[in-house]
């Protein structure tokens, strides 16, 4: 079946449906990551977004139940040069166009992805419709330029959870921490399930005293979708935690969060930082770290208060502010993902440091 891909700056492209029947409108965005589809696919931070992916191959290795990281796909749709429709690998419970059409994710391949990134890197993020139904070019652009904008979108009531639940890890956790959930991924569970973390997950609309009434060591601000500045229900429960001493770690949105809540500023990107490949150099030691990303927002350094915040971590292709920690309270954040999924792990150290920082709190 027929695809087509419809910018919003009147780019048309013609392909082969893979996914599921239907149209799809989103922002327009890409990932360099070589590996990792499916962990990207359910990752709650693409609420909103058509990703493109600039690997040609696609899905050779299938899926699997255990690479999943939310419990569905968040993606509006998925872009691909050319989808693999027979995987070859003994752990595949399914092929990627399978898994597409049961999750109603509308994907296609056979297009140019190298020419739709440059359009990006050149022009910025994009709106854009994807359909197996219309075939009118205009008519195509037009639903694309109608679409609603990302800036000053609110994704989170979209991917957080309904309830509270307590993360079954290995139940033997020296610390108990609350994670607010804007849209986190699995692996962030399990990597403070190794930390030595137990773990309560709680909405994102959770009150200061319904967090606090948990008695946590420390609290952790998840990654998430949408616009950081449409927030704003957010950030009073987060300075009410800042000002009760509680240790504090954030992660991509809960880096953007928590700088809002310590009255800094954030801006959209022109075309964010998505993959596993992003260099990032911790000042503390003058270390560079490859790190995962996906992000279309950024903190303004020049907004933070460096009386009290020093900036902690520099993207190393745009110089923009990939940390902070402030100077006399227990709390640090980071723009990236640490606990990658996929990507490189080199930032892991960074679990410890909030263990570190809650044992400090204790004494």
């Amino acid at each position: 079946m027929k695809a087509l891909l419809a910018l919003e700056d009147g780019c048309v492209f013609e392909g082969r449906a893979v996914g599921a029947e239907g149209e799809a409108t989103g922002e327009l965005v890409f990932n360099t990551s070589m590996s990792g589809y499916q962990e990207i696919l359910t990752d709650p931070s693409y609420a909103g977004q058509v990703v493109t992916m600039t690997y040609p191959h696609i899905g050779n290795y299938g899926v699997n139940e255990d690479d999943v990281e939310s419990r569905q796909p968040f993606v509006r749709g998925f872009v691909m040069r050319e989808c693999c429709f027979e995987p070859s690998n003994n752990l595949a419970t399914q092929s990627l166009p399978d898994y597409l059409k049961a999750n109603n994710i509308v994907a296609i391949d056979g297009v140019d992805t190298r020419k739709i990134t440059k359009i990006l890197r050149v022009k910025g993020a994009l709106k854009c419709v994807i359909s197996t139904i219309e075939t009118d070019h205009d008519t195509l652009v037009k639903k694309a330029q109608d679409a609603p904008d990302m800036a000053g979108a609110d994704f989170v009531k979209e991917v957080t959870i309904d309830k509270t639940y307590e993360y079954q890890g290995s139940g033997a956790g020296a610390y108990h921490v609350v994670a607010l959930d804007f849209g986190m991924k699995e692996n962030i569970l399990r990597l403070l399930d190794t930390a030595g973390c137990r773990v309560t997950v709680m909405p994102s609309t959770s009150s200061i005293d319904e967090i606090l009434a948990h008695d946590p060591d420390g609290v952790f601000l998840s990654n998430g979708p949408g616009d950081p500045g449409a927030l704003p229900y957010i950030y009073p429960t987060v300075r009410m935690l800042i000002a009760s001493g509680t240790p504090i770690f954030g992660i991509c949105l809960g880096h953007q969060i928590l700088a809002h809540a310590l009255g800094a500023k954030t801006f959209k990107l022109k075309f964010g930082h998505r993959g596993g490949n992003q260099p990032v150099q911790f000042h503390e030691n003058g270390q560079v770290e490859i790190t995962a990303q996906n992000h279309g927002f950024a903190v303004d350094p020049e907004s933070l208060d460096h009386s009290q915040i020093d900036v902690t971590h520099t993207h190393l292709n745009d110089k923009t502010c990939s940390g902070i920690a402030h100077k006399t309270k227990p709390l640090f954040s980071v723009q990236y993902h640490p606990e990658a999924s996929p990507g490189p792990h080199d930032s892991q150290y960074l679990f410890k440091r909030f263990t570190d920082m809650m044992d400090a709190a204790r004494n």
